[in-house]
């Protein structure tokens, strides 16, 4: 659920940079006295994650197989010496506040929503600066460098709403949540996750495999015109990549590809959407010319491309043995000037990217200064679920799944 679901004001043409006046509860804390709308939205939050997980599917439900156990080949080290690097920063009550079994639901608890709700780990806002540092260094070796980037940027311009806002207790550079997942290892399940405005990074690692779905970063503006980080911007490559991939489509085949001309208030697969049914719509990609087929692979890899070197390029060969299941759907107009929605799914990914209307800012009309991009693995692995029922089924003989549970050994 977005953090639009407690939009008010009156609706406006155009893009007004006027703030909003409209206070709805601390970043850092549960405000009993929220909207009735939010405390909805955390009741059904409740009750997304109490359901069993499947993962978002097509009709027709799960395909299964997709994602084997395999040694990769590229080492993992690094990203495991930051994690246990960031823990040995925390105190003994900031690791208690921090870790997480591999398989807690606490994964599934994130949101975009900027008021607490379903907050856990530890806050960026409330560690020291050395802390802080140890954070990032996950992040960055878990990330390539524009990926990296992309994140941090992402933070800078939360900073910048509340330069713009004067709202501190809503908006900062800092209000992010981290939590580890099980002990970072060479062989055994774990991995991370933070969790704040415009920012979600579940990263699971077993072996030497990652899984870096569900991922969700957005902002509100894209670009500071002032402040202390002013010249940041984001989504500049997703924007103009989508857009120019439409417009290379035919009459015919932007017909097929649009399945509407007004955007969703928010992305499909959001928060508490773990198990969406999403059938595929638009074209497909035997349906494009070569030079259109390669548009599409290289806008995948605008978004396969945050992830860490080596990783990166076995992702992408994952998405390309699926092309041809692979489809490309827009939402609105396709001109220049216009805000629009697109999505690329597969057996294996899901991409989405929505121009937003405002939420901090005054304008109630969706615009090219508020995205939303949203990148998951559908078919039970997003948080790496279906390589760790693998690991169970094979290794834990505690796991109901195993074959000695199920008296098969």
């Amino acid at each position: 659920m977005a953090d639009h679901a407690h939009h008010t004001g009156d609706r406006t043409a155009g893009l007004n940079m006027r703030p909003r006046d409209r206070r709805i509860g601390a970043a850092g804390y549960l405000d009993p006295t929220l909207p009735p709308r939010l405390q909805e939205v955390f009741a059904r939050g409740k009750e997304a994650i109490a359901e069993a997980f499947t993962g978002v599917t097509a009709e027709g439900g799960s395909q299964s197989g997709l994602f084997p156990l395999h040694r990769t080949g590229i080492s993992l080290a690094p990203m495991i010496a930051a994690a246990d690097g960031f823990l040995a920063a925390l105190s003994t009550a900031e690791r208690e506040t921090a870790q997480f079994p591999p398989d807690s639901e606490a994964w599934r608890a994130w949101s975009n929503i900027h008021p607490y709700l379903m907050r856990h780990g530890v806050c960026l806002n409330d560690l020291g600066e050395t802390q802080r540092a140890a954070a990032l260094a996950l992040v960055r070796e878990t990330l390539s460098a524009s990926g990296f980037t992309t994140a941090r940027s992402v933070m800078k311009l939360n900073e910048h709403i509340r330069e713009l806002t004067g709202r501190s207790e809503e908006y900062g550079e800092w209000y992010y949540w981290l939590s580890i997942f099980g002990t970072p290892s060479e062989d055994q399940p774990w991995g991370w996750q933070i969790d704040g405005h415009h920012l979600i990074i579940n990263c699971f690692a077993l072996g030497d495999q990652i899984v870096l779905t569900p991922n969700f970063m957005g902002s509100e503006p894209v670009f500071a015109a002032s402040g202390q980080y002013a010249g940041t911007r984001v989504f500049e490559d997703e924007e103009a990549k989508g857009f120019a991939l439409m417009q290379a489509l035919s009459p015919a085949q932007r017909q097929q590809a649009t399945i509407g001309t007004d955007l969703p208030t928010e992305v499909f697969a959001a928060a508490f959407r773990d198990n969406l049914t999403l059938n595929y719509q638009g074209i497909r990609y035997d349906s494009l010319t070569p030079d259109q087929q390669a548009m599409l692979v290289e806008l995948v890899s605008a978004y396969v491309g945050r992830i860490r070197p080596g990783h990166a390029e076995i992702r992408l060969d994952e998405v390309k043995a699926h092309l041809h299941e692979t489809w490309f759907a827009w939402m609105g107009a396709c001109d220049a000037a216009s805000p629009f929605y697109y999505r690329i799914h597969s057996p294996v990914i899901l991409i989405e990217f929505d121009h937003q209307r405002g939420i901090a800012l005054d304008n109630d009309e969706p615009s090219h200064n508020h995205i939303h991009t949203l990148v998951r693995t559908p078919n039970g692995n997003d948080y790496g679920r279906d390589l760790l029922r693998q690991h169970y089924e094979q290794h834990d003989h505690s796991h109901p799944h195993t074959p000695h549970r199920r008296g098969l050994e």
